[in-house]
């Protein structure tokens, strides 16, 4: 029990500095790319620079003020568990943006549009799936679209996407068009980092076998490789004969082993294979257990 709780504990703070992390990296690449370049930007930091352009509010300040609003409403929806990670981001990205603001002064690394489109995609994606990872959200905008993930099932990156494209539109507004395209590249690219990193770790190779041999594949599947193997019953669709099919779920490094083991005992079979995104259970997100 107590190498349980101190196991669950370790979790918890690699949870919070993971977040932590997350946010710091988030701030730096605003700091370092996104401001220099005067890039438009999707979430909340989009719509505090749409904001800080119409009133000259600071955009620190106005982070702050409405990631507050939208913790009250990932408390009232998502529950405390979400809350509390949440908090943290609540606070730490104005917190360190403005921390960041006073050590790096006006330090610019580059004004070139495409190196700072590129970086600042890379960084905000990097840093929003880290705390997405941990639990969390950078709160603000962040919120909404996994508000819709609990009640919908909708993508996490969909949903900030389409939410992106409403705040790029308030920008294009007072952006020259060449902007707004660089503004879309950004959204794309940090879009598209962040669902690869939300993928990192979970994806799995699913293969199905038919084969005459199939009950000697089973058992080197059982054996050899230490998976889980599901027998179907199937009908070949030429000539109607009964036969079964092995299902088997493998991680993706183990696919040169069972594409051998396979070869070895029947060149001649049919093998197919998948890439799945995610697998949950025995096994997997769960410790085999053995009779």
């Amino acid at each position: 029990m107590g190498k349980e709780n101190s196991f669950f504990a370790t979790r918890k703070w690699f949870s919070l500095l993971l977040v932590i992390l997350g946010n710091i990296l988030y701030a730096l690449t605003v700091k370092l790319f996104l401001m220099p370049a005067d890039l438009m930007t999707g979430g909340t930091t989009g719509i505090a620079l749409a904001v800080q352009h119409a009133f000259g509010c600071p955009v620190s300040y106005f982070v702050l003020a409405f990631n507050i609003v939208m913790l009250l409403l990932g408390l009232a929806i998502l529950g405390k568990k979400f809350a509390v990670t949440t908090v943290i981001s609540t606070f730490a990205y104005p917190a360190a943006l403005e921390i960041l603001d006073l050590l790096l002064g006006e330090m610019i690394l580059t004004k070139d549009l495409w190196l700072c489109t590129v970086f600042s995609g890379l960084g905000i994606g990097v840093g929003l799936g880290l705390v997405i990872r941990a639990g969390a959200s950078t709160g603000g905008m962040d919120i909404p679209p996994l508000v819709l993930n609990h009640y919908f099932r909708i993508p996490v990156s969909v949903g900030l996407y389409l939410f992106d494209c409403v705040i790029l539109l308030l920008q294009a507004v007072y952006n020259p068009p060449e902007k707004v395209l660089y503004g879309v590249l950004l959204v794309v690219i940090y879009t598209f980092v962040l669902d690869k990193l939300l993928l990192i770790g979970t994806t799995r190779t699913e293969v199905k076998i038919v084969s005459k041999y199939h009950e000697k594949i089973r058992q080197e599947i059982l054996q050899g490789l230490d998976r889980g193997v599901t027998m179907l019953n199937a009908e070949s669709g030429y000539l109607g004969k009964q036969t079964q099919m092995v299902f088997s779920v493998i991680s993706n490094r183990e696919l040169p082993q069972i594409e051998k083991i396979v070869h070895d005992i029947d060149p001649d079979s049919l093998m197919v294979v998948s890439r799945v995104s995610e697998v949950r259970g025995r096994g997997f997100s769960k410790k085999k257990k053995y009779r």
